[in-house]
C-alpha cells in the first residue's frame, strides 16, 4: 500500500514539473534554462517511479490486477 502511495505522489510531482516547464517555455521563449532543468527533473522522477514499480513487483508488494486480458 505504501509503494503506491509513493508512486502516486511521484506521479503528481510529475505532472507539476511537466506544467512547469511549459510555463518556462512560454515566459522565457528560450532564453533560460529552467525549462530543461524542470524537464530533467521530470525525467528522472519517471526513471525512479518505474524503478519502484519495479522493485515492488519482484519483492511481491505491487500485484497486477489483470484488466487486459492475456491471450
Amino acid at each position: 500500500m505504501i509503494i503506491k502511495l509513493i508512486v502516486l505522489g511521484l506521479l503528481v510531482v510529475i505532472v507539476g514539473s511537466l506544467l512547469s516547464a511549459l510555463v518556462y517555455l512560454i515566459r522565457d521563449r528560450g532564453q533560460s534554462d529552467r525549462t530543461v532543468k524542470a524537464l530533467t527533473v521530470r525525467i528522472s522522477l519517471s526513471i525512479l517511479a518505474f524503478l519502484l514499480l519495479m522493485g515492488g513487483y519482484f519483492a511481491g508488494l505491487v500485484q497486477p490486477h489483470g484488466v487486459l486480458p492475456v491471450h
